[in-house]
């Protein structure tokens, strides 16, 4: 055996492709020990299948991948009794990217169909220089199962590497990292160990860290998923739910399944049985895990639309191709195909537990805003969501669907009618149901902001448009009436171009509605502007202007309405009756007056006259 030491040269962009791999392509320096314990818990498992068709040493019993930090000679060594590497294996796995270069790397990975790209899980290559964000220096002692000969390769990350001759007992990878000042954290057990049990706590080897004269386990090495569902118990159910989500409560459902066929893949999957202490509305994307041969690679991979973010889980499958930094998957069809089945089999489970009232509302009251978003994407999973929306109703107590609402409409109604607003209680007293209670219409009571939104982009249910009672002018004529006498309607033609002419500058008309029962006047939108509420909104985020004004309708039974009428008649002024007209339908709305010390003393002098 040679004892000259060989001096390979990188290549003249070495310097590039290294400050791409540790600044740019990891946004976290501890990704360094996921890529390390990846490959090297990899290295056992070809062992495991080579040793069954050759003649290659099995691993040895009770193998497991070992860290070990040395404060005081201030380096990490993580080792191995894998495959291991020849010589030549160890020049082309860690110098093939670096001597092909930045640009070729970068220029094949580019011109490669998304499937023939190759994964890195179990491979040395850009995963391996990650170890120089933490490290100033990295020697990597091999021996090849089957071998005799051990190799050491070695480099500071700059512009060349060696090999030389080296000697170690067994088969299997050891690599030492020389950790720079600024990692010192990465030396300490605790913090190893933490990170291990993030990143890769369901690799079946087992994982070591030392500490205090003995190797001590990091990883739990059981992938819960992979187990048959008659293995497991519920406690172990809701204790990896607790571990995964860092919560407390119990799942509200669990789904555990796993897919055959083209694409293989197993799900474990929960939704919680509480929302959780930060507000899942504030965010945007779902975090549902993705491992690769139990290997955690991100949650970031959008595994579920953000209208299901409140499930966790875990996703793992075994022909996934990556790009080459792991963190950020290739956009395959194998991939769309996942989300694609992850997401109708959560959507099927909430079908299946809707049946059950008491139990959705549960569900319901912790994530059906977040649900709601889901009618603004598009896509084929509206008609989904609509049969799981829960409403408040001015008809029944408690939830209702839109399936249960059409049930009981009217002869003649055409419509499903809604009335958003920012409570229930308001919205349940509110003049805009009069005619409609009076009529026995039932309508459904919307109090999240997100209600003011998906109406209009969902539009029809079963065939039945869904209309704001505040949005237009709403034709209650073909719904029978309520019995009983009533006040024959006054005539407005004088009264309403007046009331429009004093109220021009802040309402776009002023008519007359059979909608009204005990109330003299209520306010509207404009037929094909934004309802009262998505007003409501635009204004308090400073967005109203576009908007459109309002419509003012007045009750042509009201006395108060029959007394103007008169008034107008007779060539009376009403202006400022006209003024307090729309100031009572704001008020009424829960929006302020106009003028509110005028409206007080207006108010208060009509109380003190009605004292005389």
């Amino acid at each position: 055996m040679s004892e000259t030491v060989e001096r390979h040269e990188f290549g003249a962009e070495v310097g590039r492709l290294l400050d791409l791999v540790v600044h740019a392509l990891y946004s976290d320096r501890e990704i360094f020990l996921r890529e390390l314990v990846a490959n090297a818990a990899d290295a056992v498992d070809r062992r495991r299948f080579e040793a069954l068709t050759s003649s290659i040493p099995a691993v040895p019993e009770g193998a497991a991948v070992r860290v070990v930090p040395d404060k005081e000679a201030r380096t990490l060594t993580i080792s191995d009794p894998g495959i291991g590497m020849a010589k030549a294996e160890l020049a082309t796995n860690l110098g093939t990217i670096a001597r092909s270069g930045t640009r070729a790397f970068t220029q094949s990975l580019a011109e490669a169909a998304p499937g023939d790209r190759p994964s890195l899980i179990g491979q040395f290559g850009v995963g391996f220089y990650s170890a120089f964000m933490v490290a100033d220096r990295v020697e990597v002692t091999s021996r090849k199962a089957g071998s005799d000969e051990a190799w050491t390769w070695a480099s500071e990350g700059h512009g060349d590497y060696t090999l030389a001759p080296a000697s170690r007992e067994e088969p299997g990878t050891e690599i030492v990292l020389h950790v720079k000042e600024d990692a010192s954290d990465f030396l300490e057990p605790f913090r190893l160990r933490s990170v291990i049990r993030k990143w890769a706590d369901h690799i079946t080897i087992p994982i070591t860290v030392f500490r205090d004269g003995k190797d001590e386990p990091a990883n739990e090495g059981t992938a819960l998923w992979r187990k048959p569902k008659s293995e497991i118990s519920e406690e172990s159910y809701t204790e990896f739910y607790r571990h995964l989500g860092h919560v407390f409560d119990e799942p509200w459902s669990t789904l555990h399944w796993r897919a055959e066929g083209a694409l293989e893949f197993t799900a474990l999957l929960f939704i919680p049985g509480m929302k959780p202490f930060q507000a899942v509305e504030n965010e945007r994307e779902s975090r549902v895990r993705l491992h690769v041969r139990r290997m955690f690679i991100t949650d970031e991979a959008e595994l579920l639309p953000a209208w299901l973010r409140f499930v966790h889980g875990v996703v793992d499958t075994e022909d996934l191709p990556l790009n080459v930094s792991r963190e950020m998957l290739q956009a395959t069809p194998a991939l769309a195909r996942i989300r694609r089945a992850v997401t109708n089999r959560v959507l099927s489970e909430l079908k299946s537990r809707a049946r059950e009232a008491e139990d959705y509302a549960k569900f319901w009251e912790n994530f059906g805003t977040v649900l709601k978003e889901g009618l603004f994407e598009p896509g084929e999973h509206g008609k989904d969501i609509a049969s799981l929306l829960r409403f408040r109703s001015s008809a029944v107590e408690g939830w209702t669907s839109l399936a249960d609402y059409v049930s009981r409409m009217k002869e003649g109604q055409e419509a499903i009618y809604v009335l958003a607003g920012d409570a229930p209680e308001a919205l349940a007293k509110s003049p805009q149901l009069e005619g409609f209670r009076a009529r026995g219409v039932e309508v459904l009571l919307l109090s999240d902001q997100i209600d003011a939104f998906w109406p209009e982009r969902l539009d029809r249910f079963e065939d039945k448009p869904i209309r704001s009672v505040t949005q237009g002018a709403v034709d209650l004529s073909k719904i029978a009436p309520p019995e009983g006498a009533q006040e024959e309607a006054a005539d407005l033609s004088r009264l309403l171009p007046l009331l429009q002419d004093a109220l021009k500058e802040d309402v776009s008309e002023v008519r007359a509605t059979d909608r009204l029962v005990g109330s003299a006047v209520v306010l509207a939108a404009s037929e094909g502007g934004p309802d009262l509420q998505m007003q409501r909104l635009l204004n308090r985020a400073g967005r109203g202007l576009g908007a459109g004004l309002p419509v003012l309708e007045v009750n042509p039974r009201h006395p108060l309405i029959r007394a103007l009428a008169e008034k107008a008649a007779g060539d009376a002024g009403i202006g400022e009756a006209a003024g307090m007209l729309l100031d009572l339908a704001r008020v009424q709305d829960g929006d302020s007056p106009r003028d509110p010390s005028g409206f007080a003393r207006h108010v208060a002098d009509a109380f003190a006259a009605s004292l005389r």
